[in-house]
């Protein structure tokens, strides 16, 4: 089984970035607790992060051409308005999982709303680093679902 985590915008300075909403936690340390799980999991994780939109459509159109069997993606404020990335999303034909390390829901309101809730699988927000891990963890178990 094959598994995408795609980052998004600012996602490079995560250990930098606000550490009081986002922890000290890099997203080298992240990519390495995604893979150790991975490996736990049985199945192959491949990491992307840009802080350009047009790259991360053109990963996206790639995991399809790949035969991703799921993907994971934190898209950061690209959540909130970026329709490109919903389109490229909705071409998908696997579990997507979006997932965000805080509350989306209680931060600011421009937050609560994400462009790719109705075309996702499923939302995980609010767990840190954990809510990486436990996104894998439904990617998995839906793309074993999905067949």
């Amino acid at each position: 089984m094959k598994v995408l985590m795609l980052h998004g915008i600012n996602h490079n300075m995560f250990g930098k970035r606000d550490p009081a909403q986002y922890g000290t936690t890099t997203l080298e340390e992240i990519n390495a607790r995604l893979e150790a799980l991975a490996g736990e999991l049985g199945v192959s994780l491949s990491s992307f992060q840009t802080n350009s939109e047009a790259a991360m459509c053109e990963r996206i159109h790639q995991a399809y051409h790949d035969g991703m069997d799921a993907v994971l993606i934190n898209a950061g404020a690209w959540t909130h308005y970026s329709y490109g990335i919903r389109d490229a999303l909705a071409i998908l034909e696997v579990p997507v999982v979006e997932l965000h390390m805080s509350n989306i829901h209680a931060r600011e309101a421009f937050r609560h709303h994400s462009v790719f809730a109705d075309i996702v699988t499923g939302q995980i927000c609010g767990f840190g680093v954990d809510s990486y891990l436990l996104a894998l963890r439904a990617a998995v178990s839906a793309a074993n679902r999905h067949g």
